[in-house]
């Protein structure tokens, strides 16, 4: 299997990048990003690019993948809906549609969020911008989109979030996260779930295309 992954150094990019690499189906990772992972392995490439908007150079690159794995993403906190817009769904749609072309055989996951607006009429900006996003990926040509829509998420093997809001709550909320996995276990999920879920998706399919925090952790232990 060879994976295209965006958003690697990301706290949930870090994750699934650990379980690709792990994983002895999967023969080549390469991450698309602004910067270096700064992880060394033989099984992975990286292509670093300033401006992900613009991929069309990287055609040759891009091409003869199984799956994508999309990570990619920003918080919607304080964020305009124009700004927030042309970071989730122009940027993500963006690159969807040069991908599709060049991978017909591949599978597409999102990583989107619990409580997102497929209706699109919402009154919460980011579920609805999520939700129009969504909607649009599914009308691709991929073999198969997944929209994984995770609640929280607890980093298993030191995976650190990017966003200054959740390295400042982050390490006064991961104490409590353990505790809600096993209260809420239909709620919480893991990075390593994330990844493994995602390389089940690719491997057998999924029962639906949305999966929801329950789904995505019973896809993830092989019984979805």
């Amino acid at each position: 299997m060879k994976v295209l992954l965006f958003g690697a150094t990301g706290m949930v990019g870090q994750g699934v990048l650990r379980e690709c690499l792990a994983a002895p189906d999967v023969t080549l990772v390469q991450t698309v990003g602004r910067s270096a992972t700064g992880v060394r392995h033989p099984k992975l490439r990286e292509v670093m690019r300033p401006d992900l908007t613009d991929l069309a150079p990287l055609a040759d690159e891009l091409a003869g993948f199984d799956a994508c794995f999309f990570c990619l993403g920003v918080s919607s906190f304080r964020m305009a809906e124009a700004d927030y817009t042309r970071l989730t769904y122009d940027l993500t749609l963006g690159i969807a549609q040069v991908l599709a072309p060049l991978n017909p055989a591949m599978t597409f996951i999102y990583v989107s969020g619990t409580g997102t607006d497929s209706s699109e009429q919402g009154r919460v900006m980011w579920a609805r911008v999520k939700g129009r996003t969504e909607n649009a990926l599914r009308r691709l040509p991929f073999r198969a989109v997944y929209l994984f829509r995770p609640g929280a998420i607890v980093p298993m093997h030191g995976e650190r979030p990017r966003a200054a809001a959740y390295r400042v709550l982050g390490p006064l909320l991961l104490p409590l996260l353990p505790l809600a996995r096993r209260l809420f276990p239909d709620s919480v999920t893991t990075t390593e779930i994330m990844g493994r879920a995602m390389l089940n998706a690719v491997r057998r399919g999924a029962e639906q295309p949305v999966l929801e925090p329950r789904d995505i952790n019973a896809l993830a232990n092989g019984s979805a």
